[in-house]
């Protein structure tokens, strides 16, 4: 099963994009492009990278070994491959140490990056998981501002993108991200 809409959405549109808002599984999201949350070596782990790994094939991991890994605030883009989306985005969100350490910088920059990769490759619809919130332990509360604001940036400058959903994997996150819109 795919998807190409949202459960228990909420919209918003900014321009010609559309901001929605989804508790649902990221990987059966037939879009341009998903976001994974992944860590440094871009190999697979827990929470939505291993998800998005085991959905997408052992081709996802095969191409990620070719990518020598993400920084912190980076992010690398991956072909789909079983997924129903075409392109994975991978990005590397910080650990939070308390909120001195340059966290909401670095998470900004995730966004950025990725919405910076979706313009380079014409994407026009992209899902995000909520970056950082799971064992890398963000407030989801400040991971989900940062979110929203990076979103909204870029649905400004990028024309070409039509489609944002934050993608949410709990009942929690999917209220801290609907305060929010």
């Amino acid at each position: 099963m795919t998807m190409d809409a949202t459960n228990d959405l909420i919209g918003e549109g900014t321009g010609l994009a559309r901001l929605e808002l989804s508790r649902a599984d990221i990987t059966l999201f037939a879009l341009d492009a998903i976001v994974n949350a992944a860590n440094p070596t871009l190999l697979g782990g827990g929470g939505v990278d291993g998800a998005i790994h085991r959905a997408a094939g052992p081709e996802l991991l095969a191409e990620c070994r070719t990518l020598g890994g993400c920084p912190t605030g980076e992010a690398r883009i991956t072909r789909g491959y079983r997924l129903p989306a075409r392109f994975v985005i991978h990005t590397v969100g910080p650990v939070f140490r308390g909120g001195g350490q340059g966290e909401a910088e670095l998470l900004a920059s995730c966004y950025r990056n990725c919405f910076r990769l979706a313009r380079e490759h014409g994407l026009q619809t992209i899902a995000f998981p909520a970056i950082s919130t799971g064992v890398y332990g963000y407030p989801k509360d400040e991971a989900a501002a940062i979110a929203m604001q990076q979103a909204s940036l870029a649905m400004r400058e990028n024309s070409n993108l039509s489609r944002v959903v934050f993608v949410c994997f709990n009942e929690e996150t999917w209220q801290t991200y609907a305060a929010l819109i």
